[in-house]
């Protein structure tokens, strides 16, 4: 009976010793084909992750290729401006040079039209000397005939008034106090008077006052205040040419043969 019992544990022992690898054998290819399911599980809910990422990173790369071309545009368009900025500065220098060749050009013009009115008016000044000049000479070959009396009277008048010593026996206008008598208008003295207007006194219009020679010349009367100098000619009140100048506070005549002498003369109407 113990024999049995014995035997019956050893066969029982033994049937559980070979269930028990066989069942973890089995258990163990359940978990292997159980295993991929989990793995592919894990992979696609790795995988939306993975994509996202590339997603963004896609998206990171084209926000970043959108600035760098924006970038690039505002660069373009700074060039652009600066360009065109240039291009206007240009164009205002060119204004400028234009402008400023413009004006030397009118300068010129205006500085050429004034030269020609100079040479008209010098011209003219000239053709007007030259005529007086001709008429004076005129004047002078033809000896209008004058009575023995008008001579005598008209001699005796300037010679009584030549001085025996200039040096002392005259005095300009400042030594005799300054000029009160008649002035002569502006524009009439630059077309009847001065230096460029020479004329001789023998045929003028003649008087003595106060035993003062005086002649008549363009409408004015010319009265010697001062002796003229013992070295001009003895007659020439006829024949010497002679102009008026104002100078020196006053009226002086001059005598184009002596040109350094000038005698204090009165102007009246």
């Amino acid at each position: 009976m113990n024999v049995i019992k014995i035997t019956s544990t050893a066969i029982l022992s033994l049937l559980l010793g070979i269930a028990a690898p066989a069942y973890a054998q089995h258990e163990q290819q359940d978990q292997k084909q159980d295993h991929p399911e989990q793995q592919q599980s894990k992979h696609e809910q790795a995988k939306p992750q993975q994509e996202h990422g590339q997603q963004q990173q896609q998206q990171d790369q084209k926000q970043q290729h959108a600035q760098q071309q924006q970038q690039q545009d505002r660069n373009t368009q700074q060039h652009a401006q600066q360009q065109q900025q240039q291009k206007d500065q240009k164009q205002q220098h060119a204004q400028q040079q234009q402008q400023q060749q413009d004006q030397r050009q009118q300068h010129a013009r205006q500085q050429q039209q004034q030269d020609q009115n100079k040479q008209q008016q010098h011209a003219q000044q000239q053709q007007d000397r030259n005529s007086r000049q001709q008429q004076a000479q005129q004047r002078g070959n033809e000896h209008p005939q004058r009575t023995q009396e008008e001579q005598r009277v008209q001699q005796s008048a300037w010679q009584e008034h030549r001085s025996q010593r200039w040096d002392s026996d005259h005095r300009n206008w400042q030594q005799r106090g300054g000029y009160n008598g008649y002035r002569i208008p502006d524009d009439r003295y630059r077309g009847y008077f001065g230096r460029d207007h020479g004329f001789r006194i023998y045929g003028l219009p003649f008087l003595v006052v106060g035993g003062y020679p005086r002649f008549q010349y363009e409408g004015y009367w010319i009265s010697l205040v001062d002796p003229w100098p013992e070295y001009w000619g003895n007659d020439w009140y006829d024949n010497d040419d002679v102009y008026v100048t104002y100078g020196d506070n006053g009226y002086y005549l001059y005598n184009r043969r002596y040109p350094n002498v000038g005698i204090a003369i009165s102007i009246s109407m």
